[in-house]
């Protein structure tokens, strides 16, 4: 019996499984051509840097000569070492003061904004653009108002009567100022992860509400909430590796711009893991002790993202 050959036509030729199956292989070979130079530079500069770091944290290697293995000397020290716990608590209460407080101010005002008003474009416009502002003009911004000598915040202070404060040279206030700070560049951001989420949310489902009386209040926790707890979900994955990965505006605020072994103060009080992996990597030239450092930070985030993965079956809604 004689193989019935089945073609499929594709615009005025017809092309037979045999001709289809070479089209492709072609396709492929010029699709994998594409990808090559994304490739090789992941091998190169992401796989291999990570394997070289991973190497460099059980050596003893300061840049200028050949690392030395070491085994687990640089985790022992780093365990032991008072200044990497104080740096992982400064982290941690960076994240429990900043995370929390940046997800609901951007809920809120994602929903604000996602009220029918007038300029809402540019209410919309003017909370992002301290997103897109560099931390260098956010600095001078902040010493404009948070300067213990002529800043607006103790000119204010002075006025109602009260005694000014350091601010940023406070080890009690440093954090919670920068939290602060952090709070009003960001927020923008968050806030439009957040209006992509409430404009899936369906009007129905808040006309229905309204019709058997549900208040403003009522609506916002019974159905808000609930159906962009995906979004939710999100955006805590995403502040929380930021938090731990917070460097630049910590970096900036407190003097490593002129002082890199500066940065962190006063006293270490605002000294988080990053700017502490940067200070023995790249200023001390501790650099096998840095990697040990990287990873430790590798771990606690897997960790973390594997936590919030495994709870949000709990508390996420699916439709």
């Amino acid at each position: 019996m004689m193989e019935k050959t089945e073609t499929v036509r594709m615009g005025d030729q017809p092309l037979t499984p045999r001709s289809r199956r070479r089209r492709l292989d072609s396709d492929s070979k010029w699709g994998l051509l594409m990808v090559t130079p994304y490739i090789v530079h992941f091998i190169v500069f992401v796989l291999g840097s990570l394997l070289a770091s991973l190497y460099f944290s059980f050596s003893h290697y300061d840049i200028l000569n050949a690392p030395q293995w070491a085994g687990l000397a640089n985790y022992k020290k780093l365990f032991h070492e008072p200044v990497f716990w104080k740096a992982m608590w400064n982290t941690i209460y960076f994240t429990i003061l900043f995370v929390p407080l940046q997800t609901i101010l951007a809920l809120i005002l994602a929903t604000a904004l996602n009220q029918k008003l007038r300029g809402l474009k540019f209410f919309r416009l003017a909370h992002f653009v301290p997103v897109i502002s560099s931390w260098t003009v956010i600095l001078y911004v902040s010493d404009a108002i948070f300067n213990p000598r002529f800043g607006l915040a103790n000119s204010f202070l002075i006025k109602i009567g009260l005694d000014p404060q350091k601010w940023l040279q406070d080890e009690r206030l440093v954090i919670p100022l920068l939290v602060m700070i952090a709070v009003w560049k960001g927020i923008g951001y968050i806030m439009v992860i957040f209006l992509a989420g409430l404009q899936n949310v369906p009007s129905d489902v808040y006309e229905a509400a309204e019709i058997d009386g549900a208040g403003v209040f009522r609506k916002f926790m019974h159905i808000t909430v609930p159906l962009i707890s995906g979004t939710t979900f999100l955006v805590l994955i995403l502040s929380t590796i930021s938090t731990f990965q917070a460097f630049e505006q910590i970096y900036v605020m407190t003097g490593g711009a002129l002082d890199a072994s500066s940065a962190g103060g006063p006293n270490k009080s605002s000294l988080v893991l990053m700017i502490y992996l940067y200070q023995e990597g790249f200023t001390f030239l501790r650099m096998g002790y840095a990697s040990a450092i990287a990873w430790v930070l590798f771990v606690i985030l897997f960790i973390l993202t594997a936590l919030q993965v495994t709870f949000q079956k709990k508390w996420v809604h699916y439709e």
